[in-house]
């Protein structure tokens, strides 16, 4: 009679039998195992005894631990139900227990709460826009040390001229200081992601700078469009125009201005760019200094992007 063969158990079979927990990597589900990793991020994080902690995606509490045992308190903001009866069963009936507060949610839907230090282990899709919900939250907090996708991260901290510059590099070092702090190979992870990841640090710049962000993000979103392109050719696009000739009439109606029958707003917006000496300027080589002094072009000349 041949053998029957036993089923092959796949290593994730293995580690739900020993963890009890499935991991859910549609949602950015990877657990960070290696605790000296999760120690370099604390030390990172140069934690107060006097900290209120925002751990957002705390897994099965690995580093929420570490945290508590360094912090006032730590607020942890995870989504899956299964993971908060994990953390909460970790520190039950221990000193730890009525440090920790734990918020159930998307963290991208929640108001924040009070904290000076955020660290987390991010899932990577929801990556940018949780950087401006963090650098856009008030009151200010110290600093953030976070994990996220190694390009990202890189995009993060790259300087005019660099291949991964871009809108998000820009926006976050107007609002932020940011360093590189350390690579974490994906095998560090459990279950292990497709991709490698890096640690970041964001200290938020107060008092921020003087400017509106609004208006700031839609010059700069216009100007990466094709961030190779000239700054001439990228505001000659007919949506672009539409907008910014919008904007200019009522600019012009609130200030009692009477805008001439023959407005070109095309013309309008290629001498501001000539008398600013950038219209054969790019965004790729451009920085905050270099954007700042454009927008008040702009703005001066009645144009504005928001």
């Amino acid at each position: 009679m041949p053998k029957v063969k036993a089923e092959k158990k796949s290593r994730q079979h293995q580690d739900v039998k020993t963890q009890g927990i499935m991991f859910n990597t549609g949602i950015g589900q990877h657990i960070l195992k290696n605790p000296l990793i999760v120690n370099g991020i604390i030390e990172k994080a140069a934690l107060r005894p006097t900290d209120v902690v925002l751990e957002v995606g705390p897994g099965t509490g690995n580093m929420t631990v570490k945290l508590l045992e360094k912090a006032k308190k730590v607020v942890a903001c995870e989504l899956d139900c299964r993971l908060v009866a994990e953390l909460q069963k970790r520190v039950q009936c221990t000193p730890l227990q009525n440090k920790l507060q734990i918020l159930v949610g998307d963290v991208l839907k929640t108001d924040l709460p009070f904290f000076d230090v955020c660290v987390a282990n991010l899932p990577y899709q929801i990556s940018s826009p949780f950087v401006f919900k963090l650098l856009l939250h008030r009151p200010f907090f110290r600093c953030a040390v976070l994990m996220f996708q190694r390009e990202f991260a890189m995009r993060l901290v790259a300087k005019p001229g660099d291949k991964l510059y871009c809108r998000l590099s820009i926006n976050t070092q107007l609002l932020a200081r940011v360093d590189h702090l350390m690579k974490v190979g994906k095998n560090n992870f459990r279950p292990p992601p497709k991709v490698e990841s890096s640690v970041v640090r964001i200290e938020p710049k107060n008092p921020p700078p003087p400017v509106n962000f609004q208006e700031w993000d839609g010059l700069v979103r216009i100007a990466f469009v094709r961030k190779n392109k000239t700054l001439s050719a990228a505001f000659k696009s007919t949506a672009v125009e539409q907008l910014l000739e919008k904007n200019y009439r009522i600019h012009c109606s609130v200030h009692n201005v009477e805008v001439p029958d023959d407005f070109s707003i095309s013309k309008k917006i290629e001498s501001v760019l000539q008398e600013a000496n950038f219209n054969e300027k790019r965004a790729r080589s451009m920085d905050i200094d270099d954007f700042m002094v454009l927008l008040h072009a702009f703005n001066s000349a009645g144009i504005h992007f928001s």
